[in-house]
């Protein structure tokens, strides 16, 4: 194995909760009597992208509202910047295991990157408030692509970056869509599950973990999966 890509909300740290406020506070900000809870937020989660999540939200539950795009973009970057500010503050920290395993693989000489529908200013704050620096050789984010998970554009994009085959790397997910989006650019995926992300079932997940601790098996079940890829060359579907 060559490289290690993680998703971030959900996976590197769970930071869902963070953004549903968020959304709420712009939407107050922007007298919009809209508000979030966690049976609404989950089903929207099922749309990647938070434009998009918005543009759904209003088609599917405020019919008569009209927000045009560029409306759209404005109520989400107010929001972005909500939520750099209150990860910024020490509200959310990484899941267990992620730091440890990303500072073996980087002393092992594994490649890190990320593959990610949340925007590029989301994963920069999350990463100053919670490792102070970014390990990562290759981020590449939801704005940066043409169709957001479950389409593997985003994979595809941080391989292309890595100048890296789908079979020398493994990703990290914690939602269907995300183990999707990294089959469909023919990587192996290890599920972290989260509480946003459900429970299941993951078809063809390489492993399904509660986290990336030692107590949940996530170095045997690792090792197994590059035991296997180095024999067999690739993941079978």
């Amino acid at each position: 194995m060559q490289a290690i890509i993680f998703d971030v909300d959900g996976t590197l740290a769970e930071t869902e909760e963070l953004h549903r406020q968020s959304f709420n506070e712009a939407f107050a900000a922007a007298g919009l009597p809209w508000s979030w809870d966690q049976v609404l937020y989950a089903k929207l989660l099922e749309v990647t992208g938070g434009k998009e999540r918005i543009r759904h939200f209003i088609d599917a539950y405020q019919p008569g509202e009209q927000m045009d795009a560029g409306e759209v973009a404005a109520l989400h970057r107010d929001k972005t910047a909500r939520y750099a500010r209150l990860v910024e503050a020490g509200g959310v920290a990484l899941r267990p295991g992620v730091a440890r395993l990303i500072e073996q693989a980087k002393a092992a000489g594994v490649r890190l990157a990320i593959a990610t529908t949340t925007s590029r200013p989301n994963v920069d704050a999350l990463l100053r408030a919670t490792l102070g620096h970014e390990p990562f050789e290759v981020i590449a984010a939801g704005d940066e692509v043409g169709a957001k998970k479950p389409a593997p554009d985003v994979y595809v994009l941080a391989l292309e970056r890595l100048g890296l085959p789908a079979a020398s790397c493994i990703a990290v997910e914690d939602t269907l869509n995300g183990v999707r989006s990294a089959q469909g650019a023919g990587l192996a995926c290890v599920v972290t599950t989260s509480l946003y992300g459900g429970k299941g079932p993951f078809p063809g997940a390489a492993a399904i973990l509660p986290d990336l601790s030692g107590d949940s098996g996530a170095c045997d079940a690792i090792a197994r999966l590059l035991a296997d890829r180095s024999q067999e060359g690739d993941w079978p579907a």
